[in-house]
């Protein structure tokens, strides 16, 4: 269904057996469905630039081990393992920017 002038288009909801009608509007309609964190993925917490990776595909990590250095706003953050395992894949390189929420490390 097409979205009137204002970016809103009726729809009908069925809560406890009642029928309403209400608007949503596009923003609604084109929302990111919520996806859980996922423990195997390091993401960013804060945008800034790579300056160093101390870890590569296949390596075995223990908990506390330094990953990589993430610098932002003049501060350097030390990024540690947060549990034992083996590298997947490493996606990012020194030298890199990245944005809030970039993946930076997986787990296997």
């Amino acid at each position: 269904m097409p979205f009137d002038n204002n970016n809103t288009k009726m729809r009908s909801l069925v809560i406890d057996d009642v029928r309403y009608r209400t608007t949503f509007t596009k923003k609604y309609a084109e929302r990111k469905p919520y996806e859980p964190d996922n423990p195997k993925v390091i993401k960013a917490f804060i945008p800034g630039t790579i300056v160093s990776v101390m870890t590569k595909r296949r390596h075995k990590v223990s908990k506390n081990d330094e990953l990589l250095i993430l610098e932002a706003m003049k501060m350097k953050n030390v990024i540690t393992a947060p549990m034992d395992g083996v590298i997947k894949e490493v996606h990012v390189k020194t030298g890199q920017q990245v944005a809030k929420n970039t993946p930076l490390i997986t787990y296997k």
